[in-house]
Order: structure tokens, then sequence, then C-alpha cells
């Protein structure tokens, strides 16, 4: 079920116990006194008091009660975390126990946490936490937005992954987050998946050393002139952990991978990890005007960049494409009217570029007074 879980919650909203203290139009004596712990109030409902009070409109009132709340014992929040509060509560404590594990998992057994604060915690906790909520099939069944999460979360293992997109496909559930669950389901039809365990399996440490090894750079040197592709050197150990992925895994990296991933990964032989890549939603636009560059991509690669509206105000990009022998001379027509002539100049005499494209620069450039 989906809450509304914007604090602080309207008197309606409120449990009886709290609204003398806790109401958003009580007293500002009443509520200045509650923020410093000094009502009759304990255990769960002092924890929910105080994070209504930390989201109160008077600054002074709300840094009390976020004072309160740090100095209050552990076992106290910890209590809370396990009592039957309105979800907006524990979706607060929920920000307040991150990189507890235990605490986590305490939290994550409470009935009424929200699938919106479960969600948020698949997306951000350790590999241990992960674990967890994983063997939950019910509810990652019920709400799959879980699945996303910890899909996209670098910390989960990948056999948890495959495990997971299994269970999609023996119940009918696609999950529409994840651009690559079609293309993933297919990669592992038919493979053993192997059970929880409880510790990671040996494909689970390749998918974590090739995460380590990837780098928020472009992993390729290109020569556009002499049309050579290399790749650079604090880039090679990822290249040599990618040969040994499997496309599941590959197809997971082009999601959650940095930019020297995509920029091998697009040139996979394989067509379903290339487009991944290219299509991610990591992918920028200077990342796309590289790939441009690219005679090792496939024409798939260049149609999509090609078609990429939001990249299309990148001059450099268009250039790459017009360029690129490979490019479908479709797309290179339509960004042939925004060539300088100089660039026009040079294109009539590249070669590899076909013959129609030549005639219509060489056309051009005499149109425009520069033959």
């Amino acid at each position: 079920m989906s809450y509304v879980l914007t604090l602080p919650l309207s008197v309606e909203e409120l449990p009886e116990s709290l609204r003398r203290f806790g109401d958003p139009a009580a007293p500002e004596r009443a509520r200045t006194i509650a923020a410093r712990g000094l009502v009759p109030v304990k255990g769960g409902d002092l924890v929910a008091l105080l994070l209504q009070l930390a989201a109160d409109p008077i600054e002074a009132i709300a840094s009390s009660a976020k004072t309160t709340l740090d100095g209050l014992p552990p076992g106290v929040l910890d209590a809370a975390s396990e009592a039957p509060l309105h979800p907006a509560f524990l979706d607060a404590i929920a920000d307040r126990l991150v990189g507890d594990d235990e605490a986590i998992e305490r939290l994550l057994n409470n009935p009424a946490l929200a699938d919106q604060t479960i969600v948020r915690i698949a997306r951000r906790g350790s590999q241990r936490v992960t674990e967890r909520l994983a063997l939950n099939e019910q509810k990652v069944l019920a709400a799959p937005e879980i699945i996303e999460a910890l899909y996209k979360n670098r910390n989960t293992r990948m056999s948890t992954i495959d495990r997971l997109i299994e269970l999609c496909v023996r119940n009918a559930v696609v999950v529409e987050g994840i651009p690559t669950f079609e293309a993933h389901a297919q990669a592992i039809a038919g493979q053993l998946i192997p059970e929880p365990t409880d510790e990671p399996l040996p494909s689970d440490s390749i998918f974590e050393a090739a995460l380590a090894a990837d780098k928020d750079i472009d992993a390729i040197e290109v020569d556009p002139a002499e049309g050579t592709e290399s790749v650079k050197e604090d880039c090679r150990p990822l290249s040599i952990r990618l040969s040994d992925m499997s496309t599941a895994e590959k197809l997971r990296l082009t999601l959650i991978g940095n930019a020297a991933a995509r920029a091998l990964l697009v040139r996979d032989s394989n067509k379903q990890v290339a487009m991944a890549a290219v299509a991610s939603p990591g992918t920028t636009e200077s990342e796309a005007s590289s790939m441009a560059h690219s005679r090792q991509v496939g024409e798939d690669v260049l149609r999509y960049i090609g078609n990429k509206r939001d990249w299309h105000g990148n001059y450099e990009l268009k250039r790459a494409l017009v360029f690129n022998p490979k490019t479908p001379v479709g797309i290179s027509m339509k960004f042939l009217a925004h060539l300088h002539v100089a660039d026009l100049r040079g294109l009539s005499k590249s070669r590899g570029i076909p013959a129609a494209l030549k005639s219509t620069a060489m056309q051009r450039i005499a149109k425009k007074g520069g033959g």
C-alpha cells in the first residue's frame, strides 16, 4: 500500500495520545516543552512525537526536537522501530538507522513499514540488508519497485539479482523500472540459478571486482583520422574482467556502472549489451559523442544516437556521426545540413564515406559559395 510519508502529520492522522503536544496547531509553548522531551510520553510514542516536532515549521522547535532525538538511548529508537507506528514515523526512523544493519533488519520486520520505505532501504542498503530483503519473495513480488531498487544498488550480489529476475519470470511479473529486464530474463533462461548462500559466489566476486575497476571516464582512445581505437591503460583491468562476464552481468553493468564500463560495453559483440549501454540512463551527451566517433560500434548504436533528440545540440556529436562510415546514410543526411563549410569540404574528401553523402556535401559547399 502507498502512503504519504511527509511529516508533520495532520492532527487527524496523529494518535490520540500525541495530539496534545504534536498537533501542529497546539500552543507553541506546549510544543517547545515536548521538543525537549519534558512531557509524560515514553517509548515509541516519545520517538514519534519528537519526529513529528522535528518537522515543525518553527525552526527552534524543530531543532530542539532533533537534538533530543539525537540524545535518546539506542534502545529507545530500536523499540520504536518495532512498534505499530504510522508509516511516516517508521520512514523517518529508517533515515536515523542508516549504517546500522541490525537495526534496519528489525525495522524491516515491522508490518506497518510502507513499501516506499522498503524501496529506499533497498536502494542504499548494504549487502547484508539487500540479502535480507531478497529473501522475502512474497513482499518483493507484491512490490516490484523493491526489485528495481535492489537491481540498481551496487551492493546487491549479482547471483541475488539473477535469482530475483528468475523469480519474476516464474510469477509473470515484469519490473518496468529496469530497462534491461527482458534482455536479462532471456540471458538467464534455462540456466541453473543458485540458491541463496551465506557467502558471495565466485561470480559475485567477479562482478564486484568489475565494479571496483570501473571509472567515471571514457575507457577508449579514438583516433578518428586513422579510424583506430585502443583501451586506455588504467581501464585495461576492467576490460579484462568484462571478457569473463556473462551477458546478464554485462547488462546489469550497463545500468549501474560508470562511463568506462559503458564505453567498453557499447562495443560488445552482443547487440543487446551494446544497445543497453548506449541507452543507459547514465549515458551522457559527452559519452554519446565519443561513441559516435567509434568504428567498432554497430549501426544500431549509431542510429540510436542519431535519433536521440536530447543530444542534437552537440555539434561534435553530429559531426562524428556524419564522418563515421558506419552511420546509416539516412542519419548522416539528416545532420549534413548542420556542418560547417570546412567540415563539408573535409567530408567530401574522406575515405569510406558513401558516394551519395560526398555528392550532397559538395552540392552544399557550392550552394554556400565555398567551392
